[in-house]
């Protein structure tokens, strides 16, 4: 169990860091930004759909066998980041600002970053809780999910009236809502029998809702041919290395 702590805190304290990478969004211009989130994007949405179908549901089948409730329990994940999404008013948005691409407030902005973390931190416990290989996968989609998100949550705060040094550390700060979650599943974990029998598909059914509602309606707004197959070729990429991470198991 203290190999589980020791990964899962370590994956978090990296996945919590990325939230500095926004920075990096000062030095873009709007277009090559846009350009080149769109392909992170794409890849994004295969890496978190092929860690759902290659690690994810596979593990929550070993553990519980193909029943009614690990289906059960794909649909409440599903449905809890929906409720998420709704309670707190704010859309899970990857792309940078535009006119034509309003986003919320910065505080609520910040206070959906922090729900969205602290999910994050669920995620990567509840993963490792299920085997360390698995836990490595999912983190891995996590920081590739996290990487456009934290750009565009950094545009947000800097148009909300932030300066550049406020909205790096509020950021982060909010960010650090993730160590919360992966403790809060560890501790649970370690005291509830079985809890990775919902833990597991409920995870994946949360990486379904945000790869099928977030990331690929973002990459439907790219209609030229070209990119289109450049896309396609980033989603399957994201897919691959999924795959290729099941020789760690």
């Amino acid at each position: 169990m203290l190999k589980v702590w020791l990964y899962s805190l370590i994956s978090v304290v990296i996945v919590s860091l990325i939230s500095l990478i926004g920075v990096i969004s000062i030095s873009l211009s709007d277009k090559k930004l846009k350009n080149t989130l769109i392909y992170m994007i794409s890849f994004s949405a295969g890496a978190l759909l092929g860690d759902t179908f290659i690690h994810l549901l596979p593990e929550a089948v070993k553990e519980a066998g193909f029943g009614l409730n690990v289906s059960i329990y794909v649909l409440v994940g599903i449905g809890c980041f929906f409720v998420i999404e709704k309670v707190i008013h704010w859309r899970h948005c990857h792309m940078p600002i535009t006119k034509n691409h309003k986003h919320p407030v910065a505080i609520m902005n910040l206070i959906g970053d922090g729900v969205h973390n602290l999910m994050d931190g669920i995620i990567i416990g509840a993963s490792y809780l299920a085997s360390i290989p698995v836990g490595i996968a999912t983190t891995i989609a996590v920081l590739l999910h996290e990487i456009p998100q934290e750009i565009a949550d950094f545009g947000v705060l800097i148009h909300g009236g932030f300066t550049k040094k406020k909205a790096l550390f509020f950021n982060f700060l909010f960010a650090l809502t993730s160590v919360v979650g992966v403790i809060i599943t560890l501790i649970i974990g370690s005291r509830v029998m079985d809890i990775t029998h919902f833990l597991i598909p409920f995870t994946a059914g949360g990486f379904i809702y945000i790869a099928s509602s977030d990331l690929i309606p973002e990459m439907h707004k790219e209609t030229t041919l070209k990119k289109s197959v450049i896309q396609l070729l980033f989603f399957t990429l994201g897919i691959l290395v999924m795959l290729a991470l099941t020789l760690l198991e």
